[in-house]
């Protein structure tokens, strides 16, 4: 059974930096590609970055290129994202999800999510 447990999330002020983590179960993360999601409160889901595959390609919405970074540690079976320069509008409900998704593709399925709230 494929289970992703998401946490790291909490209160940062605006500039601040969190790392949010994914562990996985029932899969290897290094044979997926993986993805982070955020939903932010009365928005719609929209992505934020996945991690291919193959040689680890990684891709990022515009809203967070520079400032996030996708990696997994495949001895602890586990996503990461980096936040770093966090801004209010990344207030949001966190989620990481199985496989390559973007802009237009999105998960149906998602975890319990971890929140980050950024706010002075």
């Amino acid at each position: 059974e494929v289970q992703l447990v998401e946490s790291g999330g909490g209160l940062v002020q605006p500039g601040g930096s969190l790392r949010l983590s994914c562990a996985a179960s029932g899969f290897p993360v290094s044979w997926s590609a993986m993805s982070w999601v955020r939903q932010a409160p009365g928005k719609g889901l929209e992505w934020v970055s996945t991690i291919n595959l193959d040689m680890g390609d990684t891709y990022y919405a515009d809203s967070v290129k520079g400032r996030f970074t996708i990696s997994r540690e495949d001895a602890k079976n586990t996503l990461y994202l980096q936040l770093n320069n966090l801004k209010e509008e990344d207030t949001a409900m966190y989620y990481c999800a199985k496989g390559f998704y973007n802009e237009v593709l999105l998960p149906s399925v998602l975890g319990q999510g971890t929140q980050v709230t950024v706010s002075s």
